[in-house]
């Protein structure tokens, strides 16, 4: 058996958010003593992409909603509050091919006998300035979190596929109409989607055109949007009164692509109700491994197995 240095960290957690923050709690209460990277290399929202919200309505034990911001930072004070090291900062490589494991950060090196992987996966985007300008508030990648706040609106989900079909049908239980915006003259959903989507009274549809302006950022909300068609060119102005991206999402997991396995989609692969990967003593929670609920609170859940997981892993190893 190979000698584990000292300096070696009981665990290391990459990314922070509902994920990374519960794997840390977990972790610092189990004497672990966990340090956390906040940061994330290759884009991402240290935090998560509930930084990017504004009221979250649907997390337990808030039964007024709390501001997605303000939840982060009691999850970083209770991780804190344990013992979790944080650092603010990115994680630039690390190296799984043998145990202990690498970390470099900042031009450091770091040693870990466990890894947790909670970088989270982020939200495909238009691209445009009036949507980063209106992102909460009224532009949404999420229409499970923020639905509710468009009751009695008319709003369009941009997209084409199973997940635009999805948030479409969904928004119809409270908004009274829903145009889905799709950049081609056909819906590349699934043919029940499709089947579901058209037999909806509620839900119209824009072909070949895409968003080319959101307004209004000047009045902090959305008030409409100018179209292009994408055949002809033209310039249309529509209202609404929210937006909504379903153009996908991208695990934020290019990091470790070569360290562990990913899918055809890049989100990493778990072992079935386990939250490990290939690599013995390496786990992954919260959105960089779940491409179906992305869910705040999936997202916890999963860092908390992802503690427990690392936390059997290291006792076994050392009783070994």
């Amino acid at each position: 058996m190979s000698v584990i240095p000292s300096e070696a960290r009981n665990l290391v957690i990459i990314g922070s958010g509902p994920a990374g923050f519960t794997a840390a709690i977990y972790a610092a209460r189990a004497n672990l003593k966990p340090l956390l990277f906040e940061g994330l290399a290759k884009g991402g929202q240290p935090g998560g992409q509930l930084m990017l919200t504004t009221e979250v309505e649907n997390y337990p034990g808030f039964p007024h909603g709390i501001m997605g911001p303000e939840l982060m930072e009691l999850f970083r004070k209770q991780a804190a509050r344990f013992g979790t090291e944080l650092l603010q900062q990115d994680v630039a490589n690390v190296d799984f091919s043998k145990r202990p494991f690498k970390i470099v950060s900042e031009g450091k090196e770091f040693l870990a006998k466990s890894v947790i992987i909670a970088t989270g996966a982020s939200a495909n985007w238009l691209g445009i300035p009036s949507e980063k300008a209106l992102q909460g508030y009224g532009v949404s990648a999420c229409a499970t979190c923020d639905g509710f706040f468009f009751k009695g609106k008319e709003v369009m989900v941009v997209g084409g596929g199973d997940s635009a079909v999805e948030e479409a049908t969904f928004l119809t239980k409270f908004a009274t109409k829903v145009t889905i915006v799709h950049r081609r003259e056909a819906l590349r959903a699934s043919k029940i989607m499709q089947d579901r989507a058209f037999a909806n009274k509620n839900i119209d549809f824009i072909w070949d055109s895409t968003i080319h302006e959101i307004k209004d950022p000047a009045q902090k909300k959305v008030t409409g949007v100018i179209l292009k068609n994408l055949k002809t060119g033209a310039l249309t102005e529509k209202k609404t009164g929210g937006v909504f991206m379903a153009i996908g999402h991208t695990p934020n997991s290019e990091l470790f692509k070569n360290q562990i396995e990913v899918d055809v989609k890049g989100y990493i692969k778990v072992r079935a109700g386990s939250t490990a990967t290939n690599v013995p003593g390496v786990f992954a929670c919260g959105d960089v491994q779940d491409y179906k609920y992305r869910q705040a609170v999936t997202a916890a859940g999963t860092g908390c197995m992802a503690a427990l997981d690392a936390e059997k892993f290291l006792e076994e190893r050392e009783s070994a």
